[in-house]
């Protein structure tokens, strides 16, 4: 569930020194927050980078250690490489409560997984196709008629695909404002202040249509 009048503004695959700087210094001129799904691997190799995003006010959950597709790999396998990415947030001081799959695709044993792991799995209701490269006025023209209270948008600060998605966030911003909206995070009290005095996103962000089919077959990752 995401906040009353919120937008929640979402980031996969970093922290990542091609992408994840720009996306922090637009979320902050635009006097935003954000939700980054982070992957482990990226954690252990740019550590400082996951401490910008912690000392910008961001919430910072996991997506996993490798990026690996559920349905391509066993039980053991997806289960270990979720407990190594969690091992590498707890380092720094992060305890993730929700879990974005990779490509956004479950197998049939993910709810277990996260159920186990004390994980609610969040999916996205606008996806941005950053990872497709789109351009910022094509991606403004797909998300705007998706902004709407409760949405739930999909980038990405760790695709290399993913260039134009910087220069997406002033604007998209002004497009929920505009809208009588505000962008905020996942996972909030809906008494506590984002950075602009705004009421942030709560809860899950579970959209009914992010997932399989949204992100398409290269999102996310190289």
């Amino acid at each position: 569930m995401v906040g009353r009048d919120v937008v929640a503004l979402t980031f996969d695959d970093g922290p990542d020194p091609r992408g994840t700087p720009e996306v922090l210094e637009a979320l902050a001129r635009a006097r935003a927050l954000a939700t980054f799904f982070v992957l482990g691997e990226r954690v252990e190799l740019e550590p400082a980078l996951l401490g910008r995003v912690l000392e910008g006010g961001h919430d910072v959950q996991v997506h996993g250690y490798a990026h690996l597709r559920h349905g391509e790999h066993s039980r053991e396998i997806v289960e270990a490489d979720l407990v190594r990415a969690l091992d590498a947030l707890r380092t720094h001081g992060v305890e993730p409560t929700l879990w974005r799959l990779p490509y956004g695709e479950p197998a049939a044993f993910s709810d277990q997984i996260a159920a186990r792991h004390d994980l609610t799995i969040v999916r996205w209701t606008a996806d941005s196709g950053d990872w497709r490269g789109d351009d910022v006025a094509t991606m403004l023209a797909a998300l705007e008629p998706e902004l709407r209270e409760g949405a739930v948008v999909l980038m990405h600060d760790g695709a290399s695909s993913a260039r134009a998605t910087p220069a997406l966030i002033e604007p998209l911003v002004r497009a929920i404002r505009a809208k009588g909206l505000e962008p905020g995070r996942i996972g909030l009290s809906a008494a506590e202040p984002g950075r602009a005095g705004a009421v942030d996103a709560i809860d899950s962000g579970g959209g009914a249509r992010g997932g399989v089919g949204g992100a398409g077959r290269g999102a996310g990752r190289e």
